[in-house]
């Protein structure tokens, strides 16, 4: 199957890597995606199987006189692949990858090599904005590893010949399957039929996608293919990156804030740099832990902010309308003004908290817990908001706009490991 004119939404079937099923347990050696893994947990997916993903996604310093971890992991790869711990498929396939917990789907959706886009092209929308640390490690990974070793995640309205498709793949059995420690079963299925491929990417062709996780390897894919011309290597299996099209028909998403912590701030310093932009309510001692604080937010109409540090937690409410509508940077648009998050970064950390979040002088945690945690270590705050609704976010993607870095954590996020992609098993 050959790629369409530019300009439209492709994505290609190719011959994914997996497991062996005979040589790994498959819970065993799935991983999370690569930016969510934390120290503690990467010490115990690696302690959990020594073939496990992230050995390849998230590499150690092998400590030899010239081999970094980047080519650690390739090494890594090449061997799991002469042994046969890892497969190649004998036909290039679409691979429906569903997620259900208690028999409920919680996620349905399409693996496949996703064709580049220009970002301000109107087929694969961005929400976020990236940072350039974490494109230049996935770039030196994937170069050094000629290959895709996790999926992005898009999200699309779904309804057609492709969702059709899906729905008919899952009644039969799945060539793979495991249970993570979350709950939530992981499965897939191939798709190899040429008629119905070509039928799915007719459906798919008139249709766009937003970049739900994934800004950053979006971003890397685009640079490698660039990259790789630029050597003369012309067009090849690195003009798509692997990807994984979810139907937000089937099941929408679960979509959780990622909250900021501002280091060697005092709360108290804190409330009285937003007092005359807010109404401050502090949360009375019955709100002793971040989940209650949290639920009391979840009730306010937006914007509204907590701000914590471990021991106490108030709330900033009623921001003076005039203000917030003087913060508004000239550039952004309505919706983009609209999210609390956006209003987070501009009005109440640079503006009142004289912090600046695009410049990394704020940490982002998506877990509570932990961002009241590092507030302590750090002599700060955390700063939590409210989930952005997925129309709102939806919004600012076909507005051409861009939600500050780290704005929104879509759940279940792909776990790594189901299917892998190596270019020169498509050259």
């Amino acid at each position: 199957m050959t790629a369409s004119p530019t300009g439209t939404l492709q994505l290609l079937p190719f011959r994914a890597v997996r497991y062996n099923p005979s040589v790994s347990d498959l819970a065993a050696v799935i991983a999370p995606p690569y930016d969510v893994i934390d120290d503690a947990e990467q010490s115990a997916l690696e302690a959990a199987d020594p073939h496990n993903v992230v050995r390849l996604i998230l590499p150690r310093d092998p400590g030899i006189p010239g081999i970094d971890r980047y080519a650690a992991a390739t090494r890594t790869f090449e061997q799991w692949l002469d042994d046969e711990t890892l497969l190649v498929d004998d036909a290039p396939a679409l691979y429906v990858y569903q997620q259900t917990r208690a028999d409920v789907v919680v996620q349905r959706g399409l693996l496949g090599a996703v064709v580049m886009q220009p970002l301000d092209g109107g087929v694969i929308l961005p929400h976020e904005n990236v940072r350039t640390g974490p494109v230049e490690d996935r770039l030196a990974l994937m170069r050094a590893m000629r290959a895709n070793p996790e999926p992005i995640f898009l999200l699309y309205d779904g309804g057609g010949v492709a969702t059709a498709s899906s729905a008919s793949a899952v009644t039969r059995a799945p060539i793979a399957s495991a249970v993570t420690s979350d709950g939530i079963t992981h499965e897939l299925w191939s798709i190899t039929d040429p008629l119905e491929l070509d039928a799915i990417a007719a459906d798919l062709v008139a249709r766009k996608a937003m970049i739900a996780d994934g800004h950053h390897r979006y971003t890397t894919y685009g640079y490698l293919r660039d990259e790789l011309r630029a050597l003369g290597e012309g067009a090849g299996p690195w003009d798509a990156g692997l990807a994984l099209l979810v139907d937000a028909s089937v099941a929408t998403p679960d979509i959780r804030a990622i909250h900021r912590v501002v280091p060697k701030l005092s709360l108290e310093d804190a409330l009285a740099a937003a007092a005359d932009a807010f109404r401050v309510v502090r949360l009375d001692a019955g709100v002793d832990n971040v989940d209650r604080a949290l639920a009391v937010l979840g009730e306010q109409e937006s914007p509204a902010f907590l701000l914590g540090d471990g021991h106490s937690f108030a709330l900033l409410l009623d921001p003076d309308p005039g203000r917030v509508a003087a913060a508004k940077p000239v550039d952004r648009t309505p919706a983009w003004w609209a999210l609390d998050a956006s209003v987070a970064s501009v009005f109440v950390m640079e503006a009142l908290l004289g912090v600046s979040d695009a410049a990394g002088q704020v940490e982002a945690e998506h877990d509570p817990a932990s961002a009241l945690r590092l507030a302590q270590r750090d002599g700060g705050i955390a700063l939590f908001l409210k989930p952005a609704p997925l129309a709102g976010i939806v919004a600012v993607a076909e507005a051409g706009d861009a939600m500050p870095r780290k704005s929104t954590l879509f759940l279940p996020k792909p776990r790594s490991g189901m299917a892998m992609r190596a270019f020169r098993f498509e050259e």
